[in-house]
């Protein structure tokens, strides 16, 4: 009996996808990484991927595990393996008010939680673009960042325990719901980021906090990163850290906003040279309820930093958002990011971190390269500003492999003299395992690739991906 009819006995023959069936599956939403795999498998529960592995390690079969598909660094690409599907594993099993957990399965789509948590009171405080197609597995696998890692952290600080599915099919239970536990290695932590690497992620308990009860949501123009940087400071101080998001605009995403949505519109009469989007969010009455003349104690609190900032020049303009519908738009602007420059051309893209008061160097640094190694190539940049994450986007003149190699080689240098790392939130995949090769410190690669060889011995989880030279 072949491995795929012995796959449709265990997962039932409708949920082992071949041919024209696994064209879902194949292309990545970017289409830069079409997969040409055995087939698709979509497992009902954690015993079915249990099963499903231990067939795969018997018969030396790779096993890609996917989410929502919404990754661009080519993560679940695959010539010949099998792409382990969670989309059917998408129960949320139990919403925990009173200790603020949610326990959930590896399909679970991102915005399907944010609607669970929110009908309970309660916030997932992990929010970007394609929350309403990413699922939980995929959201951990890369230790995925968006808007609120400022105050909240990345994915891997919102987790406490796991469930994973080892290569040879044994499950590992450390769905643990405890806040403190040194009970030896934290194994937990190995599998978010790992990319499938290490084990298949079938359910995670993740942790929830208030929601807030009010926004202060504004658009700025700034003269400077640093005096970016002093607002954020002030806003931190003042409200006892209820910054949420503190987002990045420059000129060369507005132009290409404004040419590519005008629908959204412009804040302000000109574009300038610095945007910010602040947020603050507040759960406390205090903070969040509406006094005697309806005004909201957030929203004056800081509307006065802001004016403050205004007469000293730390600020050139500002928007506060009025109503729920202008804070929709504010964001609408923002999230816009990779639909504008996907379709945009050819580019070379980058998602690094920098230390907050190096942003601006690195920017600097990068333009005055750029206009040495490629006369007249364009810009795109945006980002979290707040946690110092940078995504960039390079327009070369030319379509050059030669000329993407040396582009990515000096903006690494340039990060790498600014003690910043070449990968923020995206995770490694495929495409930036030669930057892994180059700056990853080798002892460190070293222990990496020891561990994956005690966790997947045979090499069958998302081979090729992450760690760079794996061989066993």
């Amino acid at each position: 009996m072949s491995i795929l009819s012995r796959l449709g006995e265990i997962l039932g023959p409708a949920n082992v996808l071949t041919g024209r069936d696994m064209a879902p599956y194949a292309a990545s939403w970017t289409d830069k990484y079409v997969s040409d795999p055995l087939a698709v498998l979509r497992p009902a529960d954690t015993d079915q991927v249990s099963q499903s592995l231990r067939l795969a390690q018997d018969a030396g079969i790779a096993i890609v595990p996917a989410g929502g598909r919404t990754g661009v660094t080519g993560a679940i690409h695959t010539k010949g393996g099998i792409i382990l599907s969670l989309e059917r594993m998408n129960r949320i099993r139990e919403i925990r008010p009173d200790t603020r957990l949610a326990i959930v399965e590896a399909g679970v789509i991102l915005s399907a939680l944010h609607d669970a948590a929110e009908a309970q009171g309660l916030y997932f405080p992990l929010w970007f673009g394609a929350r309403g197609s990413a699922m939980i597995g995929g959201v951990l696998s890369t230790n995925a960042g968006g808007s609120n890692v400022l105050r909240y952290g990345s994915t891997r600080a919102l987790c406490l325990g796991l469930e994973v599915v080892l290569a040879d099919g044994r499950v590992m239970n450390l769905m643990s719901e405890l806040h403190k536990d040194n009970s030896g290695y934290a194994l937990k932590d190995l599998f978010i980021g790992a990319e499938g690497t290490l084990g298949v992620i079938t359910a995670a308990v993740m942790k929830l906090v208030p929601a807030p009860r009010a926004h202060a949501t504004a658009i700025l123009a700034v003269p400077s990163l640093g005096a970016a940087l002093t607002l954020l400071n002030r806003l931190q101080q003042a409200t006892g850290g209820l910054v949420e998001a503190f987002e990045f605009m420059p000129r060369d995403y507005m132009e290409l906003l404004r040419d590519r949505r005008p629908d959204l519109g412009h804040p302000f009469a000109e574009i300038h040279d610095i945007t910010i989007l602040v947020e603050l969010g507040a759960t406390a009455p205090r903070d969040a309820d509406a006094g005697p003349d309806g005004a909201i104690p957030l929203t004056g609190l800081t509307e006065g930093i802001l004016g403050d900032m205004l007469e000293e020049g730390l600020i050139l303009d500002a928007i506060i958002a009025s109503s729920e519908a202008q804070r929709e738009t504010i964001w609408a602007r923002r999230e816009a990011a990779a639909e504008i420059v996907t379709g945009a051309g050819h580019t070379v893209d980058f998602d690094v971190a920098l230390p907050l008061d190096r942003v601006e160097s690195f920017l600097t640094r990068m333009q005055e390269t750029l206009q040495t190694l490629n006369p007249g190539a364009r810009t795109n940049t945006v980002g979290h500003l707040g946690d110092g994450n940078i995504h960039l986007a390079i327009f070369p003149t030319r379509k050059d492999t030669m000329l993407d190699e040396r582009l990515t080689e000096t903006i690494e240098e340039i990060v790498r003299d600014l003690g910043g790392s070449f990968s923020a939130e995206h995770g490694i995949g495929l495409s930036k395992l030669s930057s892994m090769r180059r700056r990853k410190d080798p002892v460190a690669l070293d222990m990496m690739r020891a561990v994956k060889a005690a966790f997947d011995p045979k090499n069958i989880l998302n081979p090729g991906k992450t760690i760079p030279d794996v061989t066993f």
